[in-house]
Parts: structure tokens; sequence; C-alpha cells
């Protein structure tokens, strides 16, 4: 196969490609590998890379399809690490739910990709284990936090990928790299085994080079798992059946919030462009106003870290992970939490149980969790007359690493995103355009569990782009 096809090789030519005998399976699964071999030094996409072939690939829909794994994904008998120390040593002794979903299917597993430290972060500069460069540009980081997954599709490292979003972590890295990424609606897709962060705003999505990927793999990913009580038991659709329908009269609303202040300008051109080429597709776009979307933010960066501070209580060097030894038990779990979790892991964990303590509950979580109504409320108001919701993923394009040292600055990067969470709404960044040769996304966010009108949207879209 030419080197080059890599970057371009979906999962229908490799479906294709499998079923005229161009390659078998096999001999795809060694070609990726010499591959990535070659050139994730250099990247830092992947933090494990599976050399032997973990199972047969049953003659399913993505039979013989070569993915890269989020590394806070477990994949039984393989290190999960969640990008920590803590974690380093982990092996997983169970798959996830869309793990097995995946195997089922066919999928051919190329190993477990890099991220921001139990995924918080935007840059995947977090990770216990190194950056992950962005191969738009090496200088620049990939996003985060599923920065790995995202490089690693962008540079053709793998066909697709799995990343997991709580604020905008599949969509921001998505945008930052030039792919194309999908955020399901909250409970379309099971988070059993899924290392958890925000348990009320984690949801694990893919990674794609374009629409009908995506709306492939969220066929096998699908569906109500009894092991996760928050998935939804919703019907079994076929997202790809109805990506050639045209768009013609569809509502599309563009809020105001998302062009102000903070917004690069030449990203906001980008964007504005792609919004009317869905005109020139006989959509009907208007400006509308989700007036609570300036305390997205806010409100996200008290419940986020709130529940951060309970679901990584956990990890004390007793169960499993990291343990320093210590005089005490007490004394234990100190050492183990203080050598195992890197600065922004304990600076959410600290800012989550300071909400939540006595005194404070009231006056910061309880009020983020009002505010969270609001913008719920918002967006409902919104799709009472417009069948989707589009802006710009990022208000800039990747920026360097090391450029954004400020926590707060840093948080900037996920202002168009967060919200998506919050609402539990399904949305899909795709590449609109360039600034300075690096990719710029556009968000189309959806009614939940409208994951089929977004990819119908986007698909039309992409097909402009491809004429």
């Amino acid at each position: 196969m030419e080197a080059d096809r890599f970057k371009q090789l979906t999962i229908r030519e490799v479906q294709t490609g499998i079923k005229t005998g161009e390659f078998s399976a096999e001999e795809l699964r060694k070609e990726f590998l010499t591959k990535i071999e070659k050139e994730n030094p250099n990247l830092n996409a992947y933090l494990s890379v599976f050399s032997e072939k973990l199972t047969d690939t049953p003659a399913g829909a993505l039979h013989g399809v070569p993915l890269a794994i989020k590394d806070n994904i477990n994949l039984a008998g393989q290190i999960t690490t969640a990008g920590s120390k803590i974690l380093a040593s982990h092996r997983s002794v169970y798959d996830a739910a869309v793990i097995s979903k995946l195997r089922a299917a066919g999928a051919t597993f190329l190993g477990k990709t890099n991220l921001d430290e139990f995924a918080m972060g935007s840059s995947t500069e977090n990770s216990a284990f190194g950056v992950t460069k962005n191969p738009c540009d090496p200088t620049r980081v990939a996003g985060g936090s599923s920065g790995g997954s995202a490089a690693a599709v962008a540079a053709g490292l793998a066909v697709a990928a799995l990343g997991s979003d709580t604020g905008g972590s599949i969509r921001q890295p998505a945008a930052f790299c030039g792919v194309v990424g999908l955020k399901p609606t909250y409970g379309r897709v099971s988070r059993h085994g899924l290392i958890a962060m925000a348990s009320s705003l984690d949801q694990i999505g893919p990674l794609t080079k374009n629409v009908f990927d995506s709306a492939l793999l969220l066929n096998v990913l699908s569906g109500r798992d009894p092991m996760d009580s928050t998935s939804v038991d919703q019907p079994i659709v076929d997202f790809t059946a109805n990506l050639d329908k045209p768009i013609k009269n569809l509502k599309v609303a563009v809020p105001k919030e998302y062009f102000g202040s903070g917004l690069d300008s030449q990203v906001s051109e980008t964007v504005t462009r792609a919004i009317s080429q869905l005109q020139e597709l006989g959509a009907k776009t208007e400006t509308v106003s989700l007036p609570h979307s300036q305390y997205a933010l806010a409100a996200y960066y008290l419940i986020m870290p709130a529940e951060v501070s309970s679901n990584l209580a956990r990890f004390d060097g007793v169960r499993y992970g990291l343990a320093e030894a210590g005089d005490d038990l007490l004394d234990t779990y100190l050492a183990s939490r203080s050598a195992g979790f890197g600065a922004e892991a304990k600076r959410r964990i600290m800012l989550g149980t300071y909400a939540l303590s006595a005194g404070y509950y009231d006056a910061y979580y309880l009020r983020a969790q009002k505010v969270r109504t609001l913008i719920r409320q918002d967006f409902e108001k919104v799709f009472e007359k417009f069948d989707i919701i589009v802006g710009p993923t990022t208000p800039t394009t990747a920026f360097k690493i090391g450029e954004k040292k400020d926590p707060l600055a840093m948080y900037l990067a996920d202002i168009y995103t967060v919200s998506v969470n919050l609402a539990g709404l399904p949305a899909i960044s795709i590449p609109c355009g360039e600034v300075a040769g690096l990719p710029v996304g556009l968000q189309l966010i959806g009614r939940p569990f409208a994951e089929e009108t977004i990819l119908r949207v986007a698909h039309q879209y992409e097909m402009t782009k491809s004429k």
C-alpha cells in the first residue's frame, strides 16, 4: 500500500480492500504497525502498541478495521493508564462495553492512545507520559483530552479511534487536528469500562476521517447496556441510511454568543463561510440567543471537579495502581496520591472537594447545577423552532506547545463545547477550512438522540468540500 494512502484510508475503503483481496486484515494490521513504529516516536500519539494480534476478526461491520483506543477505556489484559503515573502499571481485567461491541464487529485494535491525565485537559500536555504533537504542525498541541486519538487518525496511524468527551475532549482535538469528532447524546453509548472523570458528563465517541465512518461506528457503539444505569434504551437505527438525504429547508440556529469576543477573527470568517455553504444547500439559518451560555464554563468547572473529587477517591494506593509505603493507612494514602497524581488532577480534586464541603455546597455546587438547568432550557427553547445549532468548535486554531501556562487560559479552549455536555446533547466537529495552514472545526449540535440529523447535515456539508 502506498504510504500516503494511510492518511486517507477510511473504513469503507478497508471493507472494499479486504473484500476484493487487495489486502487481508492481517496484512493491513502489520502495515499500520510498521507505520506506527516509524512515526509514533515523534508524535507520541500511542502510549502502548499491540504488536501481537489480540483477537480473531469476525466478518462483522468492522472486519479488519484498525482502530486506536483512548487509554482510559479498559481493554482486557492490556495496560490502561488514563495518562497517569498512579495507573502506570495497571492492567485491565475486563473489556469496556464498547470494546466488546467492537470485537464482535471484527475490529482490529492497534494500541492505546495518549491523553491528559484522567482526561483532565485541553491539550494532552497534562499526560504523565509526555505531550502528543499535532500532525499538522509538530510545534503545536493536538488538543485534548483525546489528543492521542485525534493525532493517530490525522497522521494515518489508525483508520479511526475512540475518545471520550467530558467537556469537548473529542470535538476540540478533532478540530485542532482536522478530523471528524462525534460526541453522542449522554446515554446513547455505554460508559461501562470507561475510567470515570465526571460521571454525569462523560461520553465515549468516535474520531474518524469522514462523517460516514462516524455514523458507521455509532451503529456499532450504540445501545442499552445493563451494566450502565445511565445508558438509555433507544431504538437501534442505521445512522448511515439517511446521510445522502438533502437538507433543504432545514432550520439552522446560529447563536450570537458564539461569535463574540475571544473568537479569533480568521476562525470566525472560516466558520461563517461554512454556514453560508449550508445556506447554499438549502438550509435556513437564523441568529438566536443562548443567554446563559456565558455561564457555562464557570458552571462546568464547579460541577466537573466535584465529580472528579468523588471518582478519583478510589485511587488510594491500596486496591490498585501506584502504592507508596507509609507509616500508617493515612500516610500511605497521602504518599501514593502525592506521587501518583499530576498538578492538574490535584488542582481539580482540591477545587471539587472545596465546592462540596460544608458551608460552600449551596454557594457553589448547587448554584452551578441550577445554572446547568438554565443552560439546558436555553437549548430546549431553541430546538422548539430549529433542527440544529451551528458555530465554531474552538475559539482559535491549535496553539503552541507550552503556550498556555495559565490554567484559566487553557480552560477557555472549551468555551463552545462544555455547554453541550452540561445539557447532555449530541454534537459533532467537522473540518471546515484552515487558517495559516491549521484546521478549523465547525460544530453542529442536535436535539437529544438526534445524531441522525447532525450526521446528515455534516455529511452534506462534507460532500460540498469534496467536490
